[in-house]
């Protein structure tokens, strides 16, 4: 009888504790409606017209730009092949930093996943030693990344080129998120300068470098105790030559110091970073603190809050763009591949044109390989085909190319067509100089994107070799 009247006593008590716990954990909880309404995440996504531009655009690339990067064995030049995965793979946006600087708690507090079980975990020590890839599910899961590199229908697979000892440091996440409907969040380990620490047991920074090639948006995160450059942090800025549009720099746990200190941490992060980034504009730096919970006191809420909201407008810009950007991507890669045609066609043919009955095979072409500007390779491709000396590879590349590949083994572009198929060259100028911009046209108009009669049946038109001597 007593038990029982105790337990009457000390339930309603514990109810009344959790109910307090749960009123003071609200109150120093931070209002996230702004992280909905500035990404638009109770607007309604137009999946049919997107699947539908998606499907167009992957039809494009296998028609008319894979078969001349197979002739021309372009992914032996650039190491980056395009697979379907790729293609349909929502915007990726990347998390790089020091240790310890707030990226896991900042993906947290985006996706709402503090005080859950299945937050990324935090701590004040080097937390995060894989590469963890946030994503779309209908249940959340964790996925291995055996699974993720063999899963061909994913973006992933080509990852398995680094080795299983990487794979057993990347893992996926899988949860139903209105946010990863649309977007897909990579956390990477954070940079450690201590040498012994560097023995990751895999190749680091080809790693970041794929992921860097890949993102559409990179976050690099620093806070006021960690602003020293040393060797491998100097090397990441290295790998992020060419990316500077998309790379924004955050300063974060900005509401830790008062506003003249900050203002001096401000000045150091631009002093430790001007010998890295070599442009004219700077990247713009973002001031805050990205985590759940409220400001300190006395520091520049609002600063930070408006802070806040000019990041996640950029976040949002990059998924209201995703398309688009992805058939830039998809053209400037055509473009490219364009021009690796040109040059190996150019290379084959000088090479047939010095070729003699008495001539031997491999000092000829060495000859040619060593010095291309003799024998006009480049020159005569930027004079005829109205092709930017800035796109064009480097030369030295091309030495390493045949090495591997005999020229005796491409057959010129003149050579390249079919009765059914057409010739290479002409599919891959139309599709850059008319397919992708229709394409990217119909998006920006609202249209439908859908397959053309002559696109979804072919035309049965005998194509015209304007390359063939009559």
């Amino acid at each position: 009888m007593k038990v029982l009247v105790s337990l009457c006593v000390f339930l309603p008590l514990l109810a009344l504790a959790t109910a307090e716990e749960e009123a003071v954990l609200e109150s120093i909880l931070r209002d996230r409606s702004h992280i909905e309404e500035t990404l638009r995440l109770a607007a309604d996504d137009k999946a049919g017209d997107y699947a539908a531009a998606l499907q167009r655009l992957r039809k494009i690339y296998h028609n008319s730009i894979r078969p001349m990067e197979q002739a021309y064995k372009y992914n032996e030049l650039r190491q980056h092949e395009i697979s379907d995965g790729e293609i349909t793979s929502k915007p990726m946006v990347l998390f790089l930093g020091p240790w310890s600087v707030g990226k896991s708690s900042m993906v947290n507090y985006l996706l709402g996943l503090q005080d859950t079980p299945y937050q990324l975990y935090t701590g004040a020590e080097p937390t995060t030693s894989e590469f963890t890839v946030i994503m779309h599910g209908e249940k959340i899961r964790t996925v291995e990344g055996i699974v993720m590199a063999a899963d061909s229908s994913r973006s992933f697979s080509p990852l398995e080129k680094f080795g299983q000892n990487f794979l057993e440091k990347l893992v996926g996440i899988e949860m139903p998120h209105k946010l990863l409907e649309r977007v897909t969040f990579v956390d990477t380990p954070g940079i450690i300068e201590n040498r012994k620490q560097q023995e990751r047991g895999y190749p680091f920074n080809d790693v970041c470098q794929w992921f860097i090639d890949r993102a559409d948006l990179i976050f690099v995160v620093f806070d006021p105790t960690k602003l020293d450059v040393g060797l491998e942090l100097e090397m990441l800025f290295r790998q992020l030559k060419g990316r500077e549009s998309q790379i924004r720099i955050i300063l974060n746990k900005a509401d830790s110091l008062a506003t003249q200190d900050l203002m001096r941490v401000y000045g150091a992060l631009f002093w430790s970073l001007a010998p890295l980034i070599n442009v004219t504009e700077p990247p713009r730096v973002y001031v805050s603190s990205f985590w759940p919970y409220e400001y300190a006191p006395d520091t520049s809420r609002e600063l930070f809050k408006r802070e806040e909201i000019s990041l996640l407008e950029d976040l949002n810009q990059v998924i209201e763009n995703r398309l688009e950007n992805k058939i830039a991507f998809i053209r400037q890669h055509g473009i490219r591949v364009r021009i690796h045609a040109l040059l190996v066609d150019r290379y084959v043919q000088t090479f047939k044109e010095k070729m003699s009955f008495f001539s031997d095979p491999e000092l000829v072409f060495k000859e040619i390989v060593d010095d291309p500007d003799k024998f006009y390779i480049f020159k005569s491709i930027l004079a005829k085909t109205n092709v930017s000396k800035f796109d064009l590879p480097n030369r030295d590349a091309y030495r390493d190319f045949f090495g591997i590949n005999p020229v005796s083994s491409f057959k010129q572009l003149s050579a390249q067509c079919s009765y059914m198929g057409g010739c290479l060259l002409e599919k891959i100028e139309r599709a850059i100089t008319q397919e992708l911009p229709t394409l990217l046209g119909s998006i920006n108009s609202g249209k439908n994107p859908t397959l053309s009669s002559c696109e979804a049946t072919g035309c049965g038109e005998k194509p015209k070799n304007r390359y063939r001597r009559n």
